[in-house]
């Protein structure tokens, strides 16, 4: 548990000074009572979508907030994880001047972000083991130093972090750790989201392009103390989240039971690949993983990438990332796709 902290010492001081931007409906909030709207210059003809959506994205927040176990106001929604990502750099790293720490190999957009804002990004190489170098990120920590991410399940390797390592961090650094938890639904353990309140300093995201089905949407979701998520709605645009977004994804959280038969379906088909895949000569190495697909290590990705294309298979390789030469990352498809991967393999020589 983290006891001192204090978010205003790391907002930058233009954000923290900044008016936020108010909405027609930011000032005016319906309470489902039958208006004449005249008020944020819509097109008056109803056609589902002509008036602006929720800024607040309410009965989506208040669904996703009750899954959780958490309060409204730990919730922020945005345009995909990356435009939460993106919020946090803005709100918290004074372009030129403060830093970011990544741990490659890693999710590649804090890296591009990190560039976009003019920020600079001090990578610490996982260990052999794929886990958080403690010492190496403490090490690169200075006054500047504003956030650390962590990918856990981490992608590309899958593996989900030491839970010893990260609590680690949070205690010793006085910046903001990010967890992006993209991935959790495919694993055992529970979410980071639990000890928000033992961490003031903590950052959770989650999105709704994995283990929802809902990639094509675009949405994402920030979970943290109320202070933090307060400072990013400061700077968010005032309709961020689109109406026909809100709507699709709140249809598909209350079709909970649904989304689960769908993990439980993944995780069985992971379990497959993993019993499978070693039988092949070429095959090398298995990663661990906790996420919805699999790193494996072959004998020449590059080759076996371009065979698997030639049969209609496209996989990913990771070859050029840092500890993954010669890696090739296989989403876990469906029953009927494996099959094919499989069938694919088997071909190959």
């Amino acid at each position: 548990m983290k006891t001192e902290f204090n978010i205003n010492a790391l907002v930058r001081e233009s954000v923290r000074e900044l008016k936020p931007y108010s909405s027609a409906r930011d000032e005016y909030v319906s309470d489902g009572s039958e208006m004449v709207f005249l008020d944020a210059n819509e097109n008056p003809f109803n056609n589902g979508v002509n008036r602006y959506p929720d800024p607040q994205q309410r009965n989506l927040k208040a669904l996703l907030a009750e899954q959780r176990g958490v309060a409204m106001e730990n919730l922020l929604l945005g345009n995909g994880s990356d435009e939460v990502l993106d919020l946090i750099f803005r709100a918290f790293c004074e372009p030129k001047i403060d830093n970011i720490i990544s741990l490659p190999p890693t999710y590649g957009m804090y890296k591009v972000l990190a560039d976009v804002n003019d920020i600079e990004n001090r990578e610490v190489l996982l260990t052999p083991g794929f886990e958080p170098d403690v010492d190496g990120i403490l090490k690169n920590i200075d006054e500047n130093t504003k956030l650390l991410f962590l990918c856990s399940p981490n992608n590309p390797t899958g593996n989900r972090f030491s839970e010893k390592r990260i609590a680690n961090l949070l205690n010793s650094f006085n910046g903001l750790v990010v967890i992006d938890e993209a991935y959790i639904d495919f694993s055992e353990v529970e979410s980071w989201i639990v000890r928000l309140r033992d961490y003031p300093n903590l950052i959770v995201t989650h999105t709704l392009s994995k283990a929802y089905g809902m990639a094509g949407i675009r949405l994402g979701i920030c979970c943290a103390s109320p202070e933090i998520i307060a400072v990013l709605n400061k700077i968010k645009p005032p309709y961020n989240v689109n109406e026909l977004t809100q709507q699709r994804a709140l249809q598909q959280v209350l079709n909970n039971e649904a989304v689960e038969e769908e993990v439980r379906s993944i995780l069985k088909e992971r379990q497959e690949l993993t019993k499978v895949l070693p039988e092949f000569d070429f095959v090398l190495k298995i990663y661990p993983t906790d996420a919805n697909f699999i790193l494996v290590k072959v004998d020449d990705a590059n080759k076996r990438y371009s065979q698997l294309l030639d049969k209609g298979i496209v996989v990913r390789n990771r070859s050029t990332q840092p500890l993954c030469e010669n890696t090739l990352r296989l989403t876990v498809g469906t029953q009927e796709e494996n099959g094919k991967l499989i069938e694919a393999f088997n071909s190959l020589n």
